[in-house]
């Protein structure tokens, strides 16, 4: 597996990030090579890698295309026949790559895999972003095994296994490099957030499969190059949630849903406002606007984009909110 594997590091200003991860990702992944790509970092992180570490392959990217720009620009220079699309806020642990390639291999309809991502600072339990393999509702909105929106759930081994999934994370993405260049890479209008859904959601439309790899865990900080609370991380999140909707769903699944969602973005907007964060709330009304500026770039999906399995046919906020039910193997599945 040696030459087949290649650990991609999307950075951007995270010097403090190659400084304390680096080291421990390059000791876990031998003797898979690590590449940095730099998306026009404005920091000290290329002199950094140059003096620290001058045996890795850097690339530098002429301006911040964002996950998916810099990261379609980078894969097109890489020769192997995986790539692992790594955030530079993640922990790796020994053995952390073979275990997921190994699965991959025996089902050459795999395009993309992700193993179980905890959290770094509190390390029993799962981290935001992913945990134990990422589903989706009938309305759009996604979810985890391990994490239901706010509510990260202990591990306990309940997620062990090997299973597929709706989507994989992009903090920790296998991807085989063919099928992902004949897929058209990740969607630069997207710029970052969701990409990684939108891409597997493709895949899955054309009949790909997306698993989660319980036999390796990392460890992910999150948050690392834009908080939570950011108003910017809203905009990105509501409106390219609903260009992954407008692109992967049928017309009529999407007219479907249209109504109810503005309804709940609009709720959301009241309760940012409520909190005292009308910035946020502003967010959502722009995104809406540029959605429906940028929605002209696409065509809806030929097919439904609800036939999978591993899509909630429930509301997943009627089961949380109302329902009480945080955990995933509480959901009526």
């Amino acid at each position: 597996m040696a030459d087949s594997v290649a650990v991609v590091i999307l950075n951007f200003n995270g010097r403090n990030y190659l400084e304390k991860f680096l080291p421990n990702v390059i000791q876990n992944s031998s003797p898979h090579e690590v590449i940095i790509a730099d998306n026009a970092s404005t920091d000290d992180s290329i002199d950094y890698l140059r003096t620290s570490f001058p045996e890795i392959k850097l690339i530098e990217i002429p301006e911040n295309l964002g996950y998916s720009g810099g990261y379609n620009y980078a894969l097109k220079q890489i020769k192997t026949e995986y790539y692992i699309l790594l955030n530079s806020d993640v922990e790796t642990t020994p053995n952390w790559i073979d275990p997921v390639i190994r699965l991959m291999k025996q089902n050459e309809n795999i395009i993309a895999c992700q193993p179980k991502i905890k959290s770094y600072h509190l390390k029993e339990y799962f981290e935001y972003a992913g945990a134990a393999g990422g589903f989706i509702d009938h309305l759009g909105y996604p979810f985890c095994r391990g994490r239901i929106f706010s509510h990260l759930e202990k591990d306990l081994g309940q997620y062990d296994d090997n299973i597929p999934v709706f989507w994989a994370t992009g903090a920790c993405l296998f991807v085989h490099s063919k099928s992902f260049h004949e897929l058209g890479g990740l969607d630069e209008k997207l710029f970052a957030h969701m990409e990684e859904i939108d891409f597997c959601w493709h895949a899955k439309n054309e009949g790909y499969e997306i698993y989660y790899c319980g036999e390796s865990t990392v460890y992910h900080v999150g948050g690392g190059t834009l908080k939570a609370e950011s108003p910017l991380k809203t905009y990105l999140n509501f409106r390219n949630n609903w260009l992954l909707l407008y692109k992967n769903l049928s017309k009529e699944e999407f007219e479907s849903i249209r109504k109810r969602r503005r309804l709940l973005d609009a709720l959301a907007a009241i309760q940012f406002v409520a909190k005292g964060k009308k910035a946020n709330a502003n967010a959502i009304l722009k995104a809406h606007r540029d959605f429906k500026k940028m929605k002209k770039d696409y065509q809806h999906g030929q097919d439904s984009g609800l036939k999978h399995v591993e899509v909630f046919k429930e509301s997943i906020i009627k089961s949380f909110f109302v329902k009480g039910k945080k955990k995933f193997s509480e959901l009526n599945f």
